[in-house]
């Protein structure tokens, strides 16, 4: 069976190539052709249609500048789905790109699947509708997605969240040995998760870095990003300063604590048992532009918005300072705050169900 996979982001690229994974278990002769990145390509053994890195716009400003790139991208995966004719199209989250990707393909004929859902329950609830009309089988991660979308008429699987199946298995890791491959010193880690964008991440550098003065008996080593060249962050490696390159769960194990962008990187640090502080702050106009469509919305950490309350302290805006940076971070590497979110993660692993999403939803998708 032949199936075209879209994948907009890194988030999309991992639990994709692990659904892939996961097919050919069930359907050893399957074909891919795929929008992703790097792992989704060492499943297939080809190379992405087009890479995420290419596709990423954060943030209501970036979008509007780079709206002739995505038409034209847009009218690019039209025509070569067309071309490749797959039995099945699997969309991976990157609702702004594949909701209008699912409308072609359905008008086309072809069978829609998507997995991971958008975060209508957020923002754009009308989308909802496209849902219902565009796509086939809705398999979701969150345990309150089913709900959401049955309040709207709309049935949908609850699968489990792939993050639980890729951090069971991750192989061990011997602490001492990364340290000295990393050139790393023997005092704690505190690992900084900046995100992945050049914009977003000189931004949250400059504010996360500015807490070293206080916490001198700690190292501070940077989680690079696969979407940027190591080159890109040399300018913040300096003393008690470290850089590690596309081996974020690896670090994440052997820290004390993070400070973390917003986004899935939240739920991965969570995941990992590592006491974390949420980091976000944007342009003012996306920000006030944000505020105004988001609703309902108590938290931007999936790690509090699936508990349904405040886990992990969010630092968002003007409220994300030096001052407040110094006072979170010294609550989680000692004492009581530390303990309660740490009791808290296993709670939230509780929510999120056991291993075997990926396997769930591939047994959907293959009707196996």
């Amino acid at each position: 069976m032949k199936y075209y996979i879209i994948a907009g982001e890194a988030s999309g690229d991992l639990h994709a190539s692990n659904l892939m994974k996961s097919i050919l278990k069930k359907d050893p002769e399957a074909e891919f052709r795929f929008w992703g990145g790097d792992l989704m390509m060492q499943v297939a053994d080809s190379a992405p249609v087009k890479h995420y890195k290419d596709l990423a716009f954060m943030g209501f400003l970036e979008v509007a500048k780079n709206l002739r790139t995505i038409f034209k991208n847009l009218a690019f995966c039209k025509s070569d789905i067309s071309q490749y004719k797959p039995d099945k199209l699997i969309l991976v989250d990157y609702p702004g790109f594949n909701l209008r990707i699912a409308e072609f393909a359905k008008t086309s004929g072809l069978e829609v699947i998507y997995y991971i859902s958008p975060q209508l329950w957020a923002w754009k609830e009308g989308r909802v509708s496209k849902i219902k009309k565009f796509v086939d089988e809705m398999l979701v991660i969150l345990p309150f997605e089913k709900d959401f979308y049955k309040g709207h008429g709309v049935k949908a699987h609850f699968v489990g969240h792939p993050l639980l199946d890729a951090l069971s298995d991750l192989p061990s890791l011997d602490q001492a040995q990364f340290r000295t491959e990393k050139g790393l010193d023997q005092r704690e880690i505190i690992a900084l998760l900046p995100g992945s964008r050049e914009q977003e991440v000189t931004k949250m550098l400059q504010l996360m870095l500015s807490v070293r003065p206080h916490f001198p008996e700690y190292q501070f080593v940077i989680a690079g990003a696969p979407s940027l060249p190591k080159s890109f962050y040399e300018k913040f490696v300096e003393k008690d300063v470290h850089f590690v390159s596309n081996e974020t769960y690896n670090l994440l194990r052997c820290s004390r604590a993070a400070l973390v962008t917003s986004g899935t990187a939240t739920l991965e640090t969570a995941l990992l048992n590592i006491p974390e502080v949420v980091c976000y702050r944007s342009s003012r106009i996306s920000y006030e532009i944000g505020k105004r469509v988001i609703k309902n919305i108590k938290y931007i950490s999936l790690v509090n918005l699936i508990m349904d309350r405040e886990v992990v302290k969010e630092l968002i805006q003007q409220e994300l300072n030096t001052d407040n940076l110094v006072e979170e971070l010294g609550r989680i590497l000692n004492g009581s705050t530390r303990e309660k979110m740490l009791k808290d993660y296993s709670t939230l692993r509780e929510k999120l169900g056991g291993k075997g999403a990926s396997d769930l939803a591939a047994n959907i998708i293959t009707g196996n």
